[in-house]
């Protein structure tokens, strides 16, 4: 495997978790809100990752085999909140208003998952950095 292809896998993931750290971001912010119905309401969303297994599968952000893409963000499924608040101006005609369907509990555990997962790659590019360096030790002697 050439050494820029080590490189890139990592850089692939890299992106690949910085994209879920800000969607996890993006429903934290979200997590209060409320709307008038539940196809209105914030939905949480889902970054859903792709290996790229053949080199059909790569593109120009992604293009190393081996490697993961964000394959498309879907929103979570999870039923949104219905809440008897008549006093909201955004309650229906029978006083319920839609909260978000974020969990930020689950958000956290997301935004952990993917800070880890992106500082072991940070560790798989140090590495092999390392190992490049050491190897051109070796050649100069």
């Amino acid at each position: 495997m050439p050494l820029d292809n080590i490189f890139g896998i990592a850089s692939t993931a890299m992106n690949a978790q910085l994209v879920r750290m800000n969607t996890t971001a993006s429903n934290l912010a979200n997590a209060g809100t409320v709307a008038e119905s539940e196809a209105k309401a914030f939905k949480a969303k889902r970054p859903v990752f792709q290996a790229l297994v053949d080199k059909e599968m790569t593109t120009a952000g992604a293009n190393y085999v081996g490697g993961v893409k964000v394959a498309q963000i879907m929103d979570d499924t999870t039923v949104n909140p219905k809440v008897h608040d008549p006093g909201n101006p955004k309650a229906d005609k029978d006083g319920f208003v839609y909260n978000s369907n974020v969990n930020e509990v689950t958000e956290m555990v997301e935004m952990m998952n993917a800070s880890r997962s992106y500082q072991n790659n940070v560790e798989v590019v140090n590495t092999a950095k390392e190992l490049l360096m050491r190897t051109l030790d070796v050649l100069k002697s």
